[in-house]
Order: structure tokens, then C-alpha cells, then sequence
């Protein structure tokens, strides 16, 4: 009797550390989605809810200490990737070539729009890097949510891990519902944060915007949820696992609306944050084995198996880790700590 229970629990508990290592990344893309979410999201409601260049340089301010911390997270999950699943970097990156430099072109814009919108006073000037800051806090998240939607879908890859897509592969009605359901998540998640950095009319401004935007966000969480039980095979290969985690997203998602009309930004915000949470551990929950599923069939998947560096190399990578990691989360634990106070009017000046 032991030897099944012994098998079945291997089955359960990651024991490699090749399972560890892609059980890592998807923490840290869960960490970055979750914090860049936010800042995307206040990006987005510059052009949405603010009325005067006060009030636009108010919300930059909001994230002004936080921004450039929250994208370290993508940085070190890009950096992981790389090193622990260098298979899975190389025919991603290869084959997303053009997507991922817009993601990269959009990254450069908006850090530059950020401190130089105030440099001068010249109202083009600051009209044309509100513009980026705009378009690029909304490009990010569409363009992070079609890759993920390509990840389960599936993708033209073959035995030698090459990855041939075309744009209809990267571009379908799945995809384009996946990327909108991310910008409009990470839209209403940043409003909440700004509602919680603000006072004044700016706060009842972004709160009666988030809870606007609440119906249309469900709907098309619930369509991309229906669209992703027919058009992949996550549900099936992950049944119960997956239908808890949307049973989890509905409660989080409808107490989030129900904070927010009582005007409990916090609560709100909170379960905002749980809804991305549950939504990208669900990709990666739907994924494992696999971590880029190949429309050819099963046999071409790359998995955390044929795509992860060597023994050694997790090793040393793993002993890395645990050393620095602690003192990473502790300083941004600590940023957040120090600048939790909301802006008032007084605080319109730059970073």
C-alpha cells in the first residue's frame, strides 16, 4: 500500500528543480502582474479620469515610488526563464520577436514619459508624453495577455523546438479577448489604487469609474473563461484545479464590486489583486507540465522537463535565489511601507 501513496503524492508535490524553478516564474509573473498591474492601470486612467495637469502629475505621483521596483519582477522572471528553461526563452522570444519589442519599445516609453512629461512646461510637451504614458500603460497589458492566451491555445511548434507562427496564430478572436481582459482588469485594479493614493474629487472619480467598468470587465472575464473551456485543452487536463480557481475569480471579482459600492477601496483593491492572482496561477496551473503547448500535438510540447537547463545549473541557481531573494521582497515591502500615505494637492510636484 505505501508505494502508491508514495507515487501518487510525487505525482502532487513538485520534487525537482526544474518543477521548482517554473513554480518560481510563475510566482514572479503572478508578483508582477499583480503590482504592474496597478501601475498600468493608473497610466490608463490619466487620459480617463483626470481633468488638469495637476491632476494627471497627482496620479503619476501615486505610483512615482513604486513603478520602477514593480517591473524588476518581469525583469528577474525574463532572467529565470532564461536560466532555468533556456528551450522555453529561446523559441518564446523567437518566435514573439516583434510582439515582445513593441512590449519592450512600450516599457522605454513609458519610464521616459514618466520623468520627462515635467521637465518642461510647454503644454505640447507635456500633451505628447501623456499620450505615451496613455497608450503604452494600455498596449503593455494587451500585448502580455495575448502572449499568455497563445501559451494554452497553442502554437505551430515543431521537433526541433522551432516556433513558425503566423499572425493568425498570434492574432485570433481568443487572443484579442484575452489581451482586452487584461487591460480592463489591470484598468479597473489601478483605479482602485488611485482611489486608495488620492483624496478629494480625484478619489470619488476613479472609484465611480471602477465600479462602471465592473459589469463589462465580468462579462468578458466570463466569455474569455467560456472561450478557454472550447478552444483549449486546460480544463480538461486540469479539470477540478481550474474550475475552483474560476469559482475563487467569480467571488473575488463580485466582492470586489461590492466593495466598491460601499467605498472600500482597500477590500476593493484587494480583491481586484486576488482576481489577477487567480487568473495568470491558472495559466500556469492549466500549463503544467507543459510551458508552451505546441499545435502539432502533445509530443511537441515543450515541458519543464525538455526545455530546463541542467542539474547543476538549477542547483546553483536555486542556492542564488534563496540568498538574495529574501532582501529583494524586504526593501519592497519596505517602499511600499514608507510611501503608503495618499497625495493630497500639495504633492502635484515631480519625483
Amino acid at each position: 500500500m505505501s508505494r502508491p501513496i508514495r507515487s501518487a503524492w510525487m505525482e502532487v508535490i513538485p520534487l525537482s528543480l526544474s518543477e521548482l524553478w517554473f513554480l518560481l516564474i510563475a510566482v514572479l509573473f503572478v508578483g508582477f502582474f499583480f503590482l504592474e498591474g496597478f501601475d498600468f492601470g493608473v497610466g490608463m486612467s490619466t487620459g480617463i479620469i483626470a481633468k488638469s495637469d495637476r491632476e494627471r502629475r497627482t496620479l503619476i505621483n501615486s505610483i512615482g515610488p513604486f513603478w520602477d521596483g514593480n517591473e524588476v519582477w518581469l525583469i528577474t522572471a525574463g532572467g529565470a526563464m532564461f536560466a532555468a528553461f533556456p528551450h522555453w526563452y529561446a523559441t518564446m522570444f523567437s518566435g514573439f520577436y516583434l510582439p515582445l519589442v513593441v512590449v519592450l519599445l512600450a516599457l522605454i516609453g513609458r519610464g521616459v514619459a514618466f520623468e520627462f512629461r515635467s521637465k518642461m512646461k510647454q503644454q505640447r510637451w507635456r500633451k505628447t508624453w501623456d499620450i505615451i504614458i496613455v497608450v503604452s500603460s494600455a498596449l503593455l497589458p494587451f500585448l502580455f495577455g495575448v502572449v499568455f492566451a497563445t501559451f494554452m491555445k497553442g502554437l505551430p511548434i515543431d521537433g526541433e523546438m522551432q516556433l513558425r507562427a503566423g499572425f493568425l496564430d498570434i492574432v485570433n478572436p481568443y487572443t484579442v479577448i484575452g489581451g482586452l481582459s487584461v487591460t480592463l482588469l489591470c484598468l479597473v485594479h489601478g483605479l482602485l489604487f488611485a482611489s486608495l493614493r488620492t483624496v478629494g474629487e480625484l478619489r470619488e472619480r476613479a472609484l465611480n469609474t471602477a465600479q462602471k467598468l465592473m459589469l463589462p470587465l465580468a462579462v468578458l472575464l466570463a466569455v474569455y473563461a467560456i472561450l478557454t473551456y472550447f478552444m483549449t485543452d486546460v480544463f480538461a487536463v486540469r479539470g477540478w484545479a481550474l474550475w475552483i480557481m474560476v469559482v475563487l475569480g467569480a467571488v473575488s471579482l463580485a466582492l470586489a464590486a461590492y466593495f466598491i459600492r460601499q467605498k472600500r477601496e482597500g477590500w476593493a483593491f484587494g480583491m481586484t489583486g486576488a482576481v489577477i492572482a487567480i487568473a495568470f496561477a491558472s495559466v500556469f496551473i492549466g500549463l503544467f507540465p507543459r510551458v508552451m503547448v505546441s499545435s502539432f500535438g502533445a509530443a511537441y510540447d515543450l515541458t519543464v522537463y525538455n526545455a530546463a537547463s541542467g542539474a547543476y545549473s538549477l542547483k546553483v541557481m536555486t542556492i542564488v535565489a534563496c540568498t538574495l531573494l529574501p532582501f529583494v521582497l524586504g526593501y519592497q515591502i519596505w517602499s511600499y511601507y514608507i510611501f503608503r500615505k495618499r497625495l493630497n494637492e500639495q504633492h502635484h510636484l515631480e519625483y
